[in-house]
């Protein structure tokens, strides 16, 4: 008769058990799945880098997120009215007229009148410094500020500029929403999708790994099937083990992406008075989570845990149906 690896071992005939030898008997302290092996600890560190990447990403989705939210919010409060200087004409009489009929406007809170030099250092970042513009025909800016609480009808502003000022023209900054909604929501979804390929990763690794110990336990598995064991309880016993192994393996990987946050946001804190700082703050807010984004990654980590997990139960369950 060969030797069966249990403990107790089963006559085929009476099914009365027979005494193995200690050779034969593995430890019982060995569980059917271990997770301090080799293999249980390569788990982790999969684990641990892909729900690293998967918190980045979700993370810099939520920045920008709320950046393009706030975005919006800041476009929405101002408009903005350039004066042509024309030939023959006052501009400075021009622009006074202009900024009355703003003024006038329900819902514009104030109308501030850019001078000749603030005008003509906006077109710097295009033509250079050092020119000399008091030759050109520059024309004068007004920046609307509007009141949020209220309602402004800026196509009847419009209407109004035309009427009474022809040489006046209305930037909603309607243009610059919709770019910015578009490059928004280009980032998150960009962000979406390395989410989903990460999830993706990470299940095709939990997905070998269970087959890799069902096939290092066969013969235990196929006892085990023999003399009675459920699958439920087979299945349920690598699912404990590699939930185990997904909830140590995201936990040091979601920690990770939240101290990176941390660290990110403390040094956006340093950086905001030089130029780069205000920069990355135009960009991406304050570049920091709050207590909802290390929540989402919280959420992140258990959720990759519990994908462990059911994710072994189902390959188990599925590979004893074939013994069967």
């Amino acid at each position: 008769m060969s030797r069966i690896p249990l403990r107790k071992a089963f006559s085929w005939t009476n099914l009365e058990p027979l005494e193995a030898t200690e050779e034969d008997a593995p430890p019982r302290e060995q569980p059917l799945a271990p997770t301090d092996s080799v293999a249980g600890r390569s788990v982790v560190i999969v684990i641990a880098i892909m729900t690293f990447l998967a918190a980045l990403a979700a993370g810099a989705a939520l920045l920008v997120a709320d950046a393009s939210v706030d975005w919006r919010k800041e476009v929405a409060r101002e408009a903005s009215v350039q004066v042509r200087s024309l030939p023959g004409r006052d501009i400075d009489a021009d622009v006074r007229a202009a900024a009355r009929i703003i003024e006038a406007t329900p819902g514009v809170k104030e109308a501030r009148i850019y001078t000749k030099a603030e005008s003509e250092a906006l077109l710097s970042p295009w033509l250079g410094k050092g020119l000399d513009l008091t030759e050109l025909p520059t024309p004068r800016m007004i920046v609307v500020r509007l009141d949020v609480t209220k309602r402004t009808d800026l196509a009847r502003l419009k209407q109004d500029l035309a009427a009474g000022a022809p040489y006046a023209t209305l930037d909603d900054h309607r243009l610059w929403v919709e770019r910015l909604d578009a490059m928004a929501g280009t980032v998150v979804g960009t962000a979406a999708l390395i989410f989903a390929l990460v999830v993706v990763a990470m299940a095709v690794a939990v997905a070998s790994a269970t087959r890799a110990a069902v096939a290092t336990n066969r013969e235990i598995v196929e006892v085990l099937h023999i003399v009675g064991a459920a699958d439920d309880f087979i299945a349920r016993e690598f699912q404990r083990r590699f939930l185990a192994l997904g909830l140590r393996g995201a936990l040091i990987g979601g920690g990770g992406a939240a101290l990176f946050f941390l660290v990110a946001g403390l040094l956006a804190r340093r950086w905001t008075a030089t130029p780069g700082g205000d920069e990355i703050e135009a960009m991406f807010g304050s570049a920091s989570l709050d207590a909802r984004g290390f929540a989402v990654i919280m959420a992140l980590s258990l959720a990759v845990a519990a994908l462990t997990g059911v994710m072994s139960r189902l390959i188990v369950l599925r590979r004893l149906k074939e013994l069967n």
